[in-house]
């Protein structure tokens, strides 16, 4: 029996990190790796046995054959990454510890997916046998050409009866909120999962509730209720799902999950992470909790293997999760203990 298909559409980058958690200001050297929402996806979900097929545009030269290279490593279907442009897109990242927060800067500017056409694409033949279709906001904030290209997967992923889901993941770097929630606005509409936490769903969809202050590092679940509640009303999402981050430090986390069906909401198990790597945790949990509801998991189980798999990712240097199947599985039972594994 062949696995099932998930299809993801977004940007892959070149990441450079500083080494030993040093600032930018005194690195002599990066530490080299390729990621992005919709691919961390994809490769996440071949790590748990199902085909994960990842579209996008790449330069035709060796850096964008390199991170296509990457992706393939970890099974990721990527014959339909289109190739044109003129270059990769690059962030910068600075990892934080305890109180100093981590720090990315983007060179993305005239990367080659935002310049990328739906002519370049056969979404036909992309989403044959197809059981899911993923993305997120990022995407569409690259540019309008990007923008356009997400709509039209959305609408044909919709036409052939595929679910979709976005992650909205807001991004202030790359666009403003008014645009965000132009664009967001009419993506959402071709939407049947929503993942995202509330303040992304303020910033690109304006849905609000007072009492909340994500700096703070505390939960209010009532103001994500209220928050989701808007969002079932306005889009008629069949769920809506958001990891809730406790930041005591950068390097210590409270890590959960909320999911709502319409009528129930449901708060998942939390765990605490000392972090290694946070970048890639949303999409880790976008990865298992799409692996969830695709295995025919309900929407609680789905969302506590997605937060399980996440909070393992914290420990995992990258952007991708390299967590095997059973290591979720097992935390998901409750062995947290760390223990050497002989």
């Amino acid at each position: 029996m062949m696995p099932k298909k998930v299809v993801t559409l977004g940007e892959i980058m070149l990441r450079l990190s500083t080494p030993d958690y040093k600032r930018f200001v005194q690195a002599d050297s990066f530490d080299v790796t390729y990621g992005g929402g919709e691919a961390n996806v994809a490769a996440a979900l071949c790590n748990y046995g199902l085909n994960g097929t990842f579209v996008s545009r790449v330069p035709d030269n060796a850096i964008g054959q390199s991170a296509v290279n990457h992706l393939r490593r970890y099974g990721v279907d990527t014959q339909f990454v289109a190739k044109g442009g003129k270059r990769l897109g690059i962030y910068f990242l600075e990892t934080g510890a305890s109180m100093r927060a981590s720090q990315v800067v983007y060179d993305r500017e005239g990367a080659a997916i935002s310049e990328a056409e739906a002519s370049d694409f056969d979404f036909g033949k992309i989403f044959e046998n197809a059981s899911w279709f993923h993305t997120t906001g990022i995407t569409p904030a690259l540019s309008d050409k990007a923008a356009a290209l997400t709509e039209t997967a959305l609408r044909a992923a919709r036409e052939q009866g595929i679910p979709t889901s976005i992650d909205l993941n807001y991004r202030k770097k790359l666009w403003t909120k008014d645009k965000a929630r132009e664009v967001m606005t009419r993506l959402c509409q071709w939407v049947d999962v929503c993942i995202g936490n509330e303040e992304d769903a303020e910033t690109t969809l304006g849905f609000s509730s007072k009492g909340t202050d994500v700096t703070k590092g505390e939960l209010n679940l009532a103001g994500y209720q209220d928050v989701f509640r808007q969002m079932k009303e306005k889009f008629n999402f069949k769920y809506i799902a958001s990891t809730l981050r406790e930041s005591h430090s950068a390097s210590d986390n409270g890590w959960s999950a909320l999911v709502y069906d319409g009528k129930e909401f449901y708060h998942t198990r939390s765990y605490e992470v000392r972090i290694v790597d946070r970048v890639g945790s949303g999409d880790s949990f976008a990865s298992g909790f799409i692996y969830g509801l695709v295995t025919g998991m309900p929407a609680k189980d789905a969302a506590e293997f997605g937060v399980a798999a996440s909070a393992l990712k914290h420990t995992i240097p990258g952007d991708l999760n390299h967590a095997t199947l059973a290591e979720v599985v097992s935390l998901m039972k409750g062995d947290a203990s760390g223990r050497v594994q002989r």
